[in-house]
């Protein structure tokens, strides 16, 4: 086991507890256990969740270990720490844990946006570095205001979609 394997179990679990929760991993890593068509994801994400009654829902010194459904089918999933670099909770909404140093190479390069300290995590790049959207007005029709307001019009009547069948 890697040295940050209990911090992610223990960081998992916490999040399992409250709801769902999803995992960022490298597919290609050794020991990773996903269906074919998903082995080559750089940034692979699955969904766990007491909620979804997995009979099998490991978490151990090891790593993750579930049967999870894809498109309806079935498999049993393994995930070892190595393999897992960030997790995220539904129920709080953002990311809760991010483990730089075990993520691919081409992620950590399109994160152009955010620069590495050397305390290993990622900060936002300075306001001046980020892209701004500039807004402008759109010309189109001047209306005058109604001096009385706005007026609440009755909707136009819409023939039904359902008709009756003899």
């Amino acid at each position: 086991m890697d040295k940050k394997g209990p911090d992610k179990k223990e960081r998992l679990l916490a999040a399992l507890e409250q709801g769902l929760v999803m995992i960022h991993l490298d597919a290609r890593r050794p020991g990773v256990l996903v269906p074919s068509h998903l082995r080559n994801e750089a940034h692979l994400r699955l969904n766990l969740s007491y909620r979804f009654d997995p009979p099998d829902l490991s978490v151990s010194d090891w790593g993750v270990r579930s049967t999870l459904s894809f498109s309806g089918t079935r498999f049993t999933v393994a995930v070892p720490w190595s393999a897992l670099f960030a997790i995220a909770s539904h129920v709080t909404r953002d990311l809760a844990w991010m483990y730089p140093d075990d993520m691919p190479p081409e992620l950590l390069q399109q994160t152009a946006v955010t620069t590495q300290v050397p305390t290993q995590e990622l900060v936002p790049a300075p306001a001046e570095a980020r892209p701004r959207t500039l807004l402008r007005e759109v010309p189109g029709e001047a209306k005058e205001p109604d001096p009385e307001g706005p007026r609440d019009e009755p909707p136009t009547p819409r023939r039904g979609h359902l008709r009756l069948v003899k």
